[in-house]
């Protein structure tokens, strides 16, 4: 079997050195004497805990990929020949920053290249259920009927591919994100379009829609 582990990333603490994880562990453990349980030490024990519950939480999926028996409500289940993909953004931290075991039953990295404006086309239109046709049969139940255009659609990969690339790389989900932006005021006026009437969403549209979305991000350049 196969198992996917998504945002690895978010049990990894930035205060943790890879190998030297548990010596760092204990050595802020021994600095907080009692003497030192004061409001003012609040924050480094907040540290601590944050960095524990990150330790702990690695060390829990050790035995999983190192491979042991898992007891579930359909039996046993052994992990052993079972290949183990995780996968995060790492924007805060970096993959050596794991337990120096976990990285060790992780032997294969690989860097993943970001989604071009060609990717953002195909993510909208090839998918059985993707987010055109879901927009598309949302509206439908106020009575509206609601068209993309080709060039629209390729209007929209574009302006997330855009946005991508100048504000934060969020992957995907950019196209959740221009897309309510676009489609918002017509959700709202869904009422005056009842009774089967079209509406058309063009390339004009779209730009008109995204417009201050793409002049933030020429502005946020600048920002230090």
């Amino acid at each position: 079997g196969v198992v996917f582990i998504d945002e690895i990333d978010k049990i990894v603490d930035t205060n943790s050195y890879g190998a030297d994880a548990s010596a760092e562990g204990v050595q802020v453990l021994i600095q907080l004497r009692p003497e030192h349980y004061r409001l003012d030490s609040f924050p480094r024990l907040l540290m601590f805990s944050a960095f524990l519950y990150c330790l702990l939480m690695q060390r829990d999926l050790l035995p999983l990929i190192e491979g042991c028996s898992i007891s579930t409500k359909h039996g046993n289940v052994k992990t052993d020949h079972m290949l183990f993909v995780c996968s995060g953004a790492f924007h805060s931290c970096k993959p050596s920053d794991m337990l120096a075991e976990l990285q060790g039953r992780l032997p294969i990295r690989v860097e993943l290249k970001p989604l071009t404006e060609n990717d953002m086309y195909l993510i909208l239109t090839v998918p059985e259920s993707n987010l055109i046709r879901q927009q598309i049969a949302l509206l439908s139940t106020e009575g509206m009927e609601v068209t993309f255009s080709d060039d629209a659609v390729r209007e929209i990969a574009r302006v997330a591919a855009e946005i991508n690339s100048t504000i934060e790389n969020i992957g995907a989900r950019r196209l959740h994100t221009v897309l309510e932006r676009i489609m918002d005021e017509v959700s709202f006026t869904a009422d005056d379009f009842a009774g089967g009437k079209n509406f058309q969403v063009t390339p004009a549209y779209v730009r008109e829609r995204v417009s201050p979305m793409l002049v933030k991000s020429d502005l946020s350049k600048y920002i230090l």
